[in-house]
């Protein structure tokens, strides 16, 4: 599987999940639901029930998919920057 499809897979179940905002999720928390989302509904059922509800309610399927890419987004970056701490870290002691 790419990158990209990872990415959407990682969108589309969040998406397709009962999280909601004011959950205000930890990474530990997404990662969750990412895997439970897709132990229940599949890979194809999340991409169903995202274009089932951009469909019905298109505006507020665009603001919930706006809120999921951001969720995304800055847990990849505190990983990246745990990363690099983690690197930096083991660098100083070599």
């Amino acid at each position: 599987m790419t990158r990209l499809n990872v990415d959407d897979t990682r969108c589309q179940a969040l998406f397709a999940s009962r999280l909601q905002q004011s959950d205000a999720p930890t990474a530990e928390v997404m990662a969750e639901t990412i895997r439970a989302t897709l132990r229940e509904l599949g890979t194809h059922g999340c991409a169903g029930q995202m274009a089932q509800e951009f469909g019905d309610h298109p505006e507020e399927a665009a603001e919930r998919m706006h809120w999921v890419r951001q969720l995304l987004a800055g847990a990849s970056a505190q990983r990246n920057l745990e990363l690099a701490r983690g690197v930096g870290a083991r660098q100083h002691r070599a």
